[in-house]
């Protein structure tokens, strides 16, 4: 099984990466079955967070190259690119507009697919062993993933540009300074501090959604359009439960208390 899912606090679940799906062996099976995976967190609506990591020195290296070889052979490897870029790609999609909170735990390689996947968090901790690769330049190809459209809100267009056309490599400390990554912790605390981001952010879950829109709308839209997305957003979120708890917790000088249905 590439998978393993498990409760690893309470509305917060762990996502692992196995063996060959971290290392080097993502196929329209194995992507499909992560998906899945993924997804039933998504859908849940007692999980509030979750965290996907890698298993090994790899989070996830992205697809088996011996496959890519037998497709090119076999005249099917415009197929097979299409399989796999047709199931991460909605995935990728679902992470970034749901209301459930990501955190990649980057424990080893990051790149291609997997390099996608990481970017596609809410957040990302790092341990020291933790590289992101280009990678597509070297193959021949170009970015999948969307990994060309992350990787420039995180550290800027230029810097992107040279990451792809200088097939460069990042180490953890070159992802920090870059700003693809928020912290880079020893490989022990790992997952207790990509825990601790899920159960802090988490928290936010059933108010996040809007605001996640938000966030990924602005880079592509003119201030007043941005505005109006806004206005829409705000008035929708003042007729939620949400809205009710957050005023009452405030005159009564307390914590907001959300869940995922509203409020407890």
């Amino acid at each position: 099984m590439p998978v393993e899912v498990s409760s690893a606090a309470e509305g917060i679940a762990l996502v692992r990466l196995l063996g060959q799906s971290a290392s080097n062996a993502f196929n329209p099976d194995s992507i499909s079955e992560l998906a899945d995976a993924i997804r039933v967190g998504l859908d849940n609506e007692d999980i509030r967070g979750f965290v996907l990591t890698g298993s090994g020195g790899f989070f996830c290296a992205g697809a088996d190259i011996n496959e890519f070889r037998q497709h090119i052979d076999a005249g099917s490897i415009g197929i097979m690119i299409r399989q796999m870029t047709d199931i991460l790609h909605p995935l990728i999609l679902d992470i970034r507009s749901s209301a459930t909170v990501m955190i990649a735990a980057v424990n080893g390689a990051a790149a291609g697919a997997g390099l996608g996947l990481a970017l596609a968090a809410d957040q990302r901790i790092a341990s020291p062993s933790a590289k992101f690769a280009a990678s597509y330049f070297g193959l021949g190809l170009s970015p999948d993933g969307g990994t060309s459209w992350l990787l420039p809100r995180l550290v800027g267009a230029q810097v992107t540009r040279r990451f792809f056309f200088d097939n460069e490599v990042w180490d953890a400390a070159a992802c920090l300074s870059h700003g693809a990554v928020d912290a880079v912790v020893e490989e022990e605390s790992l997952l207790d501090s990509a825990l601790d981001a899920a159960i802090s952010w988490g928290r936010w879950a059933r108010v996040s959604r809007a605001s996640k829109e938000l966030l990924d709308h602005q880079e592509h839209a003119d201030l007043a359009t941005h505005l109006k997305l806004e206005q829409r957003r705000i008035i929708d979120a003042g007729f939620e439960p949400t809205f009710s708890e957050g005023v009452d917790s405030f005159l009564e000088k307390r914590s907001a208390e959300f869940n995922r249905e509203g409020f407890k």
